[in-house]
């Protein structure tokens, strides 16, 4: 089975505020390896 695993860096949670995503990975894992 195939996954894709995604993560992100912000600096917060409130767009309001100007918190914004400044990173974002990714890794592909193909039967869990």
């Amino acid at each position: 089975m195939r996954q894709i695993i995604l993560d992100t860096e912000t600096t917060g949670l409130e767009t309001s505020q100007d918190h914004r995503i400044i990173e974002i990975g990714c890794v592909e894992l193909i039967d869990r390896r």
